[in-house]
């Protein structure tokens, strides 16, 4: 059974999570041949202001 952990900066709508979803799947059934119903991803969403780039947050970066 894949499973996908994703981790992202917050703030994306569901729609959005969604397709991400579905094409991370699609991904992992055409190139290991899972079924569909095998495959679970996880979205891990981060604060702005947990995650770093170059020493300061995303947040300061205003990513």
């Amino acid at each position: 059974m894949p499973f996908l952990q994703v981790h992202i900066l917050e703030g994306r709508d569901e729609a959005l999570r969604a397709r991400l979803i579905e094409a991370l799947t699609n991904t992992v059934c055409d190139v290991l041949g899972s079924p569909k119903e095998a495959v679970r991803i996880v979205i891990d969403e981060v604060p702005k202001e947990n995650w770093g780039i170059g020493g300061q947050s995303a947040k300061a970066l205003g990513r």
